[in-house]
């Protein structure tokens, strides 16, 4: 029983959080505002003292946080109180010490002692602690490693060993004291000018009430079909999946009514809360929005975020054709009947409620096109949608929605940055000890001249190292080791960045750390290893189409890809894939007509290989084969009713 006291602790952490999180999301908008007319431009801020400062309000929104949903779980919590006010004030010391010496090294040479080395050491711990709390174990000892392996490298036996130098040099600039490199380092700076004020969108998106009525009109339309819910989820999880960007929250966001409508129909709990898992996942490539990862993505690439936008068009649609495929199949498997006589309240706000969510994705659309910067369009974006929210009576009702909306935002941009803090460290070290190069060229000697070899093994390192990680992150940290690889085989910067990232994406619903996965089997009720292996198959296009434009170029449309676009080798493409999303889909749904043996299974999925091969004499094999074992299913599957009707009726039957 909780008294005043309690409830009086409760209000001042809430007070804290949310002007913590508007303090985040104000003054990280205020440093990319542009100019628009009237609109002054304020930022972008000086980043000696604009830097660490945001770090330092990240960690106290953190730990804020953290402390807010300790203290409503349980009491007597003064310990854990006291510690994170030392690492509060920690966090302000490093802060400090950073802008001090920035400033002098503005005008002078700085050579770094042991004492900048004390300190960029303390900065590193307070970022591993927070990001443990906050991400969990994988990422913490990913950062952990690297750290140790950068203080540590020149004592490292064999290959691992790196040239000797100042520790303390080597650790003060690497980690901390260098506006290129380390914790506030460029990762972070794109972060604080591009990806911060799409968080802070879809955070407002996801405040001002859109998102029921996005399910409740999908699920009235879809309600004709045989796999209605199901096709409904996937089509709303795949729009706010882009907005939010964070598959877990889309999962937990969309999920508490998708799901149960799903199992509702008759579909089983694991491949209920696969079907959200997979779709929430593939909101990050899904443009115009997409993740965060695309708009870093297109700083380090060096090409525009339309041009990103249109390169993942192709594989984004693919991946939502495969998701609705292997409804279809489990639908027919399951025998799962339509409701078209099912009646969903929709009501004439819920159409005008869509204005929130397409107005501002047109803008943004509209202002990349016409050569806006992806900052300028969210914030844009953001303008146009703070009026327009008031549409929503529940909006006009309170406005303090979206002042907690907004305060969301920011403690999620938070959230984030202690993410990218470790990455940081991660790059830094690569980067120090030139890790990749020495990767790429043991990578070379094991996949001697094979693209496919390298491909499948950078492949399983990518599904490894972003395993219980964020998508950015995972996305910065392997690119940053398997990059330069795989462009050693002729690979395109903006391929290989492709391929990385839709397997950063892909490691969410990867076994056996899928944390959407898991996300998804909560609501569901399912097991959540066997929820993550559903989903797996459900989303197995999100594992095959990087290989298929790896090897064919030409499905990212842009020149810049590594392929020179012409239409007629472009549709052929695009029909050799839409011809392996189908095998693929059937192969690992085991159903067509009816059900499939493991020998036409098997062909299916070989077939469908086959055909995304960069050899012409392997795409007519495919074609061959494929189209041999389907045609000869169709006309088994067509010919067993008449049999049926035709054969004798047994005993029992007459009876």
């Amino acid at each position: 029983m909780t008294g005043p006291r309690d409830a009086a602790t409760r209000r001042v952490f809430d007070a804290v959080l949310l002007a913590g999180g508007l303090f985040i999301a104000l003054i990280g908008m205020a440093n990319v505002l542009p100019s628009y007319g009237v609109l002054p431009r304020i930022g972008p801020f000086p980043v000696e003292w604009f830097r660490p400062l945001f770090f330092f309000a990240c960690i106290v929104g953190v730990v804020v946080s953290h402390l807010s949903s300790r203290h409503r779980q349980e009491r007597g919590r003064t310990l854990a109180t006291l510690f994170y006010l030392a690492l509060i004030a920690a966090a302000a010391w490093v802060s400090y010490e950073y802008y001090a010496l920035g400033r002098i090294m503005a005008d002078s040479v700085v050579f770094f002692t042991n004492r900048e080395a004390l300190i960029a050491t303390l900065a590193a711990a307070i970022s591993l602690w927070v990001c443990y709390v906050v991400w969990g174990l994988p990422i913490a000892v990913l950062g952990l490693v690297s750290f140790a392996y950068l203080a540590t490298g020149q004592y490292w036996p064999g290959f691992l060993q790196t040239v000797p130098t100042d520790m303390a040099e080597l650790v003060a600039q690497n980690i901390w004291f260098d506006s290129d490199q380390g914790i506030l380092g460029s990762i972070m700076g794109i972060v604080l000018s591009t990806v911060l004020p799409f968080i802070i969108l879809g955070a407002i998106l996801e405040g001002c009430g859109a998102g029921q009525s996005m399910i409740r009109i999908s699920f009235s339309l879809m309600r004709k079909f045989r796999g209605g819910p199901a096709y409904a989820a996937i089509a709303a999880s795949a729009l706010f999946g882009t907005v939010s960007g964070s598959a877990v929250a889309n999962v937990v966001g969309t999920g508490v009514v998708t799901i149960p409508m799903i199992r509702k129909r008759g579909f089983s709990p694991n491949f209920a809360g696969a079907v959200e898992a997979a779709a929430s996942t593939g909101g990050q490539i899904l443009p115009p929005i997409m993740g965060a990862a695309a708009l870093v993505m297109a700083d380090y690439v060096g090409v525009s975020y339309l041009t990103v936008i249109v390169a993942v068009l192709v594989p984004a649609i693919a991946y939502y054709t495969s998701l609705c495929l292997s409804v279809y199949f489990e639908a027919n498997r399951a025998g799962v009947e339509s409701h078209a006589e099912e009646e969903i309240a929709v009501e004439r706000q819920d159409w005008l409620n869509l204005i929130l969510v397409f107005a501002p994705i047109g803008m943004i659309v509209w202002l990349l096109v016409s050569g806006l910067s992806p900052a300028g369009a969210s914030i844009a974006a953001i303008f146009l949608l703070i009026p327009l929210s008031f549409i929503n009576p529940d909006i006009r009702g309170n406005p303090w929605l979206l002042v907690g909306a907004l305060s969301r935002g920011g403690i999620t941009v938070a959230q984030l940055v202690t993410a990218i803090a470790v990455v940081g460290i991660v790059v830094s070290t690569l980067s120090a000890t030139g890790i990749p190069t020495k990767f790429a060229v043991l990578l070379s000697g094991a996949s001697e001249t094979s693209l496919l070899a390298a491909l499948l093994i950078a492949a399983l390192g990518c599904i490894v190292l972003g395993m219980g990680m964020p998508t950015l992150p995972a996305y910065i940290a392997i690119v940053a080791i398997m990059g330069p690889t795989l462009q050693r085989f002729g690979l395109e910067p903006l391929t290989v960045h492709m391929f990385v990232f839709f397997f950063g994406v892909a490691s969410v619903i990867t076994p056996p750390v899928a944390i959407a996965a898991y996300a998804a089997a909560a609501i569901s009720g399912g097991k959540p290893i066997a929820t993550a292996v559903e989903s797996s198959r459900i989303g197995a296009m999100i594992f095959i189409i990087p290989f298929a434009f790896a090897f064919n170029p030409i499905l990212l449309v842009v020149d810049s890809a590594g392929a020179d676009f012409a239409v007629l080798p472009f549709v052929v493409a695009v029909g050799r894939l839409a011809l392996a999303l189908y095998l693929c889909s059937s192969g690992f749904g085991g159903f067509d007509r009816s059900r499939l043996g493991a020998i036409d299974r098997l062909a299916r999925l070989v077939s469908a290989g086959l055909l995304l091969a960069p050899d012409p004499l392997w795409n007519v094999a495919g074609l061959v084969i494929g189209a041999g074992f389907v045609a000869r299913h169709h006309w088994l599957a067509a010919s067993a009713p008449a049999a049926a009707e035709t054969r004798p009726l047994s005993k029992a039957e007459s009876t």
